[in-house]
């Protein structure tokens, strides 16, 4: 297409520029004000690193972080396997009764609001009496990540010829095998993005994670509402400058991997 075949629409460049400025500008400012020396958030009095090495050496905070980070690694492994067998069985399988139904429970999850799930959860849990808050948080979450893994794995498997599949069978290979050897590849990136999905969903929680949260897992999340609730201070700036990094490293890693 030659460029004068493309539509220019005038100012659109000034909104897109002031939309990413009102989008990622809090950001900036939040990391700047991380390296601020006073007490007082709104206030800046010099350049310091205090507030990092506060953060890094609070305790607390630690034990969130790594709540946060085994509750959304297993709830995410958990959440990709049943993900990936309701898939096979809804895109693969032969006369499944009830398949769009079937979907759209997978899918409920997404549907519903929230809060609505978190208070479900919390009913049932004191049905059954289970006590161990970091379980809670893990089948809580499993629950509600499991359709985010299930759409790229649905679609990955959708885009897949059969063709393929159908191939390993003529030269002899086992279902297990052919799984193994051919489906499993080939719908590897769609595994792994509904994985980090849901791990990122996981960690991002808050409503359902407050509801759940018993003595020792509280998840980051909480935490840092926590630290809202009694006023804002430089560490809860380097503590979210912390997450910014966290993130970044982690999409850096992704887009590596997936270039590879």
């Amino acid at each position: 297409m030659k460029d004068r075949d493309v539509k220019r629409y005038p100012g659109f460049g000034l909104i897109m520029a002031l939309f990413f400025i009102y989008l990622y500008l809090p950001i900036v400012v939040l990391i700047v004000y991380s390296f601020n020396d006073s007490k007082l958030s709104a206030i800046w009095g010099g350049f310091s690193l205090r507030w990092y090495y506060s953060a890094l050496q609070n305790r607390a905070l630690l034990d969130a972080v790594l709540t946060s980070f085994k509750v959304g690694i297993v709830s995410a492994m958990l959440a990709t396997i049943i993900a990936l067998m309701a898939a096979l069985v809804l895109i693969r399988g032969k006369q499944v009764p009830f398949r769009n139904l079937s979907t759209t429970v997978i899918n409920l999850p997404i549907l519903l609001p929230e809060v609505v799930l978190a208070v479900a959860m919390l009913i049932l849990f004191a049905r059954i009496g289970l006590e161990s808050g970091i379980w809670k948080l893990i089948i809580a979450h499993t629950t509600f990540c499991t359709p985010f893994a299930f759409l790229p794995i649905r679609a990955r498997l959708q885009g897949m010829s059969p063709e393929l599949e159908e191939a390993g069978q003529d030269l002899y290979g086992t279902p297990w095998r052919n799984f193994w050897r051919v489906t499993l590849p080939g719908i590897a990136p769609g595994v792994f993005a509904g994985a980090m999905l849901a791990f990122l969903m996981s960690m991002d929680d808050f409503i359902t994670s407050m509801l759940l949260t018993s003595g020792g897992a509280t998840t980051l999340p909480v935490y840092i509402f926590s630290l809202i609730r009694v006023g804002t201070s430089p560490e809860l700036n380097a503590i979210s400058a912390l997450v910014i990094l966290a993130s970044l490293s982690f999409a850096i890693v992704v887009i590596l991997l997936r270039r590879r």
